[in-house]
């Protein structure tokens, strides 16, 4: 079957690719913006894209078209997609139908730790044997793509609570019907789709409704808007974890103490496991914990997991060292929500406290560039010495103004050039430079690194 993907290079449409293709399906597709890891993955797999929406692209007449959700009406591929009568479904859609059904399917949900959690939980399972399918909205560095179809009954699968498609408003999660579900957090963002906490708050219920009573909830213990949910109706039994409250089912010990290096598993009171890693920060702990209680509904013992867990080379774009010049090491991470920010920062202060901490952020989310978070930014970004902003063009509010209570300690950009131009000029061996964005923020990264070892920063002062 020819299965032809609108929104390909997205991290969700290209891992239904890779699976689709991995299942015996011819894939094409097309996109905008195609860049680095996806575009790399695709590239791998042999599979062949189209730049943009062009019309032209259906004269194929593809079996079916796989709408991803950024395509609204409007678009000529739409248009012409609904003009010839083209039979077409939506990623979360197909992925139920064609791989989800008969397989037990684990689900990551929350505004944070989708990508690393389901990353860690994967990688348990696969450890332990169980040859897992997985769909991540990253690259987990212990795999070689962001999806697989895998040979076990497992699939593990980040659970988004974006809207399905043009067509279907729904969020995406409601479709897996998981018979493991971690509820990471639950936060106010997509901004562009929901009016406030409540609206996405009333989708989370909607995943819990779909979980059977023979199945598992891994719930946040520290999080209310998770306990204001499940108090709407539970039907499920459930776990806690937490890496600091003592009532939790699963805990962690002696975790900020090692910088998040080292922890103790704790299981209803008793220390079950030693997790020593190469991760760090508070919010990894968490995601850790979450993990090996999933793995445990799988019969995968804390101890199992946490020998997989000192193995885990984390995931692209999630803390990620893309290169060292100069002394100056420079990361880049998915960062986008204030929380995310805020808590990456301190994870990083905790690893590196003595080095000189630079922030450099593109405020390119929907929900950012509506201004929804912009009294928080400030707040977030305190944890660095020195603070770079992009100020992306049509931003709907006054960027310099939020950012005032920084001071002389921030500095905002209007281009790419300008940025790498003051960075080189600012930085000095030792600093420890964090790239923030949910995009490619125009190749940024690389860049940096190349004008850095091209003419070495002036020593600090």
């Amino acid at each position: 079957m020819h299965l032809h993907i609108l929104g390909i290079a997205g991290t969700f449409m290209g891992g239904i690719a890779a699976i689709a293709q991995a299942a015996g399906h011819r894939v094409t597709g097309s996109d905008l913006n195609v860049y680095p890891p996806m575009s790399d993955q695709l590239r791998a797999l042999g599979i062949d894209f189209v730049e943009g929406y062009a019309a032209a692209q259906l004269d194929a007449r593809p079996d079916v078209v796989i709408v991803g959700n950024a395509l609204s009406r409007g678009v000529p591929v739409i248009e012409a997609l609904l003009d010839r009568d083209l039979p077409y479904t939506s990623g979360p859609q197909w992925l139920a139908e064609h791989v989800l059904a008969g397989r037990h399917v684990l689900a990551v949900a929350g505004t944070h730790g989708k990508t690393t959690t389901s990353s860690m939980l994967a990688w348990i399972l696969e450890h332990a044997g169980q040859a897992p399918g997985f769909l991540i909205g990253g690259v987990p560095g212990n795999f070689d793509s962001s999806a697989r179809l895998g040979s076990g009954r497992p699939f593990v699968i980040e659970a988004d609570e974006y809207d399905t498609a043009f067509f279907d408003k729904r969020a995406k999660f409601v479709h897996y019907r998981p018979r493991t579900a971690i509820l990471n957090n639950l936060e106010f963002d997509h901004a562009d789709i929901y009016p406030d906490v409540a609206a996405i708050r009333r989708q989370f219920h909607q995943l819990v409704r779909t979980v059977p009573a023979s199945g598992r909830l891994v719930v946040n213990h520290d999080d209310a808007e998770l306990a204001a949910t499940l108090a709407e109706g539970c039907w499920t039994p459930r776990v806690s974890f937490s890496v600091s409250a003592s009532g939790a089912d699963y805990g962690a010990r002696g975790a900020q103490a090692s910088g998040y290096c080292r922890f103790t598993v704790v299981h209803g009171g008793r220390e079950v496991a030693e997790v020593s890693w190469s991760q760090f920060g508070r919010h990894n702990v968490a995601n850790a914990l979450a993990a090996i209680a999933a793995a445990q509904h799988l019969g995968v013992d804390a101890g199992a997991a946490a020998r997989a867990l000192g193995e885990f080379r984390g995931v692209k774009r999630r803390m990620e060292v893309r290169g060292v010049a100069r002394g100056i090491t420079v990361y880049d991470d998915f960062a986008h929500h204030p929380t995310a920010i805020e808590t990456t920062l301190e994870g990083l202060r905790r690893r590196k406290p003595g080095a000189r901490l630079i922030a450099v952020l593109e405020p390119r989310s929907n929900t950012m560039k509506l201004g929804v978070h912009r009294e928080e930014l400030a707040q977030a970004l305190k944890g660095a010495d020195r603070c770079y902003v992009f100020r992306p063009p049509q931003l709907g509010w006054d960027l310099t103004a939020t950012l005032a209570p920084l001071g002389e300690r921030v500095r905002i950009a209007t281009s790419i050039e300008e940025l790498v131009s003051v960075l080189v000029a600012e930085l000095a061996a030792g600093d420890e430079v964090l790239i923030m964005s949910n995009g490619g923020f125009g190749g940024l990264h690389e860049k940096l690194l190349t004008a850095l070892r091209t003419g070495a920063p002036p020593p600090r002062a």
